[in-house]
């Protein structure tokens, strides 16, 4: 749930930035905290960790600006914390030629984490494209993901989108357009 505070999109540009959202575990705690903010008991349950293991990775997560305390709380003469996400958005540096895409990495795990029966739309399509319709594809694809992230309703269960638009590099071997 954005606030008046929480920047549009937050630009990964230091090692140790980079580092923190590397991380698979950081990346599904940032994902509990996309929508709203959450307590490091709520995120432990939620992400299956220890709490001691989710108060670690949200320590990192704030140190690298990528998560920030919103509100707090005194419970038991305890100060309770609620995390949430910095920015609505992430993004990330290019990964370079040859370099692991963090993010792609990430969305194989998650999808290869969601339940195997559940509904699941995922394509792979091998195009043709002059340079002008490539970049109108992306220009179309970002505002679909844009329009349906304005939609989301918290209350309802998370789906991921993920998409990638990119030219194949030279001489990689392709199925010649299956689907």
């Amino acid at each position: 749930m954005p606030d008046d505070d929480q920047l549009e999109t937050f630009r990964v540009t230091t090692d140790e930035q980079l580092r923190a959202v590397s991380n698979l575990t950081r990346h599904r705690i940032m994902a509990v905290l996309r929508f709203e903010p959450a307590t490091i008991t709520q995120i432990a349950e939620r992400v299956g960790l220890a709490k001691g293991s989710s108060s670690y990775h949200v320590r990192l997560l704030e140190k690298a600006g990528l998560v920030r305390v919103v509100r707090t709380r005194k419970v038991r003469g305890v100060v309770e914390r609620y995390y949430a996400m910095a920015a609505r958005s992430i993004e990330l540096p290019d990964p370079g030629e040859g370099g692991p895409d963090v993010l792609m990495r990430h969305a194989v795990a998650d999808l290869e984490a969601a339940p195997a029966d559940g509904e699941r739309h995922v394509r792979m399509a091998h195009l043709r494209l002059t340079d002008e319709q490539f970049a109108e594809l992306g220009a179309r694809l970002n505002a679909l993901a844009d329009e349906y992230r304005e939609l989301s309703d918290p209350s309802l269960p998370e789906t991921s989108l993920v998409f990638a638009l990119f030219h194949p590099a030279r001489g990689a071997k392709t199925d010649g357009g299956a689907r």
